[in-house]
C-alpha cells in the first residue's frame, strides 16, 4: 500500500468511477489537517487565512478568490475538530494527539454529516493531513456510503499531488 496517497472508493463506484472522467457538475470536497504554524492575530481569521503551513499557503492561492471550491474546502483542527475554510477562528496552539484525536472523531463524524449526506454529496474527497489525522476520519473511512477518498499524507511536500488532483476536478 502507498502511505503517500492511498484511493478507496465503494467496490460498486470503483466499477463507475473513473478519474479520467470529466465532471460536469462536482461535487468535490477537500479536507486538510491544521498546521502549526497561523497568522499571528487578536481578531478572529477565516481558517482558510489563519493556517500558515503545509500545503495551505498554496491551497489558498489556487481557491481562496473562488467562492464555490472555497466553500468545498475544510480543516481538522485539534482544537475545532472539523471547521470550514470561512470559520473565524483565534490563533490557538493545541497539538493533535492519539488521545485527543479519539475524542474529536464522534464530533468530526458528527461534523462531517452535512457534506456528506446533502444535495452537494461529494463524488470524491481530497484529504491532505497527516497518518494522525485520519483517526478523526475513521467513521468516514468505514462507512460503506462514502465517495472516493484521496489521501495526501505528506502535507508540506505533498502539493504537487493535491495540485494534480484539484486539477483534474477543474479547480
Amino acid at each position: 500500500m502507498n502511505l503517500r496517497r492511498l484511493r478507496l472508493a465503494h467496490p460498486v463506484d470503483a466499477l463507475t468511477n473513473s478519474a479520467d472522467t470529466a465532471h460536469t457538475h462536482p461535487a468535490e470536497l477537500v479536507i486538510v489537517g491544521c498546521s502549526a504554524e497561523k497568522t499571528p492575530t487578536t481578531t478572529p481569521l477565516p481558517a482558510l487565512d489563519l493556517y500558515d503551513g503545509g500545503c495551505v499557503p498554496d491551497l489558498r492561492s489556487r481557491v481562496g478568490h473562488l467562492p464555490r471550491q472555497r466553500s468545498r474546502v475544510r480543516f481538522l483542527s485539534a482544537a475545532h475538530g472539523l471547521v470550514t475554510a470561512d470559520t473565524r477562528l483565534h490563533t490557538y496552539d493545541r497539538p493533535l494527539d492519539p488521545a485527543r484525536a479519539a475524542e474529536l472523531r464522534p464530533r468530526v463524524w458528527a461534523q462531517l454529516q452535512p457534506d456528506l449526506f446533502s444535495d452537494h454529496t461529494p463524488d470524491d474527497i481530497l484529504v491532505v493531513a497527516e497518518p494522525l489525522y485520519l483517526v478523526l476520519l475513521a467513521d468516514l473511512l468505514s462507512d460503506s456510503r462514502r465517495p472516493c477518498i484521496h489521501w495526501i499524507a505528506d502535507h508540506a511536500g505533498g502539493w504537487p499531488e493535491a495540485a494534480a488532483i484539484l486539477d483534474a476536478w477543474g479547480w
